[in-house]
């Protein structure tokens, strides 16, 4: 039999990654939902073993652990919320404080570029108009974003109690896709995906707790205003890497520009920001997470992107553990292991490939 050439091969695999990327697009209502479902059961694995163990019967004991992630999800929505009502009740304030902040920066315009106050108004008024001209656009998608976001956490509890019910039956399908002789290595393709699903996603929950604590400490020792909100907030953008800590960041200063009329507690915030994110990525969630997720920075930040620009902020949040599991995938196939390669984030070869041929293999 002729063995297909191999620019046929490549060809296939671009067409079949597009065709899944087209299917994702279109369906994502469905399948965002149900893969953060997939990750969500993984880790509430153990949590129902637990329930098992003490006899509990099969629905109360995945009912349990899906109600404790309700609870926990409530309580969070409850702090945020009454964090913003604080922000809301300092309105007066806020206002006074951004209006000098706005004159303040007026002056330096005029001082620096020659623009009078005069000048800068209708500048703003022009690109406020063309904002709410283009706000006013969207405003007609709004209905459906927030309809999707409904279907996606009504989704979320309905799919995470299936898959923890019928997982069986969906491992019975997988191993009844293989020949026999395959199906010890996809076992351990499936252990080290839910190790490190666990690993991963309870590192995620512990870098939420400590992320937020250590940052309002530092916040309030410094007497900055609101310093639980942008814990909080900050701790929460984080889970989405790379970007979100600058968006963090960002919201930030905003929030301490507008509770302050001073410079210095900008810096304060901006060097409090800093030290969290250094003992975080170079101490603590390093030692939390390990080894699990070695992926490749510049693959991983194309990732995120691709995944956000096709399915939003739950895409950008799941990419990293998505392309964890495909790594551990191609990784264990002599087919796909090329794609592990590019990937993983390995050790650089010493010499270069194009003059070593040794080393390519």
């Amino acid at each position: 039999m002729k063995e297909i050439p191999v620019t046929l091969k490549r060809s296939i695999e671009l067409l079949g990654l597009f065709l899944i990327g087209c299917i994702i697009v279109i369906g994502k209502i469905i399948i965002m939902p149900l893969l953060m479902s997939f990750f969500i059961s993984i880790m509430l694995l153990p949590v129902y073993r637990f329930f098992k163990r003490r006899k509990f019967p099969e629905t109360i004991a995945i009912f349990l652990p899906i109600l404790l992630v309700i609870i926990v999800a409530a309580l969070i929505v409850w702090l945020f919320y009454n964090q913003m009502i604080f922000l809301a009740h300092d309105y007066r304030k806020i206002e006074q404080n951004l209006n000098i902040h706005l004159n303040t920066l007026r002056l330096w315009i005029s001082r620096v570029f020659g623009f009078s106050p005069t000048e800068q108004l209708n500048f703003i008024n022009q690109q406020s108009n063309k904002f709410l001209n283009y706000a006013a656009n969207i405003l007609g998608g709004a209905a459906g974003s927030a309809t999707g976001v409904l279907i996606f956490f009504g989704l979320l509890p309905i799919y995470t109690f299936l898959l923890i019910m019928y997982r069986r039956i969906f491992m019975k399908f997988i191993l009844m896709c293989f020949e026999p002789e395959e199906h010890t290595n996809i076992e351990v393709v499936m252990q080290q995906i839910e190790r490190m699903g666990k690993k991963y996603l309870l590192g995620l929950l512990i870098q939420l707790c400590y992320i937020t604590i250590l940052l309002w400490g530092i916040l309030a020792i410094f007497g900055i205003k609101h310093a639980l909100l942008i814990g909080i907030i900050f701790a929460f953008l984080n889970l989405i890497p790379y970007l979100g800590a600058l968006i963090g960041n960002i919201l930030g200063v905003l929030i301490t520009l507008a509770s302050s009329e001073s410079i210095v507690d900008i810096l304060f915030v901006v060097g409090a920001i800093a030290v969290v994110q250094f003992l975080d990525n170079n101490i603590l969630m390093p030692r939390i997470v390990g080894s699990q997720v070695q992926l490749n920075p510049l693959i991983s930040i194309i990732g995120i992107f691709i995944a956000g620009a096709m399915t939003g902020i739950s895409g950008m949040f799941l990419a990293l553990p998505i392309m964890a599991i495909l790594k551990i995938i191609f990784d264990r196939s002599e087919r796909f292991k090329k794609w592990g390669v590019l990937l993983g984030d390995e050790k650089k070869p010493a010499k270069a490939p194009l003059r070593f041929p040794a080393v390519r293999r």
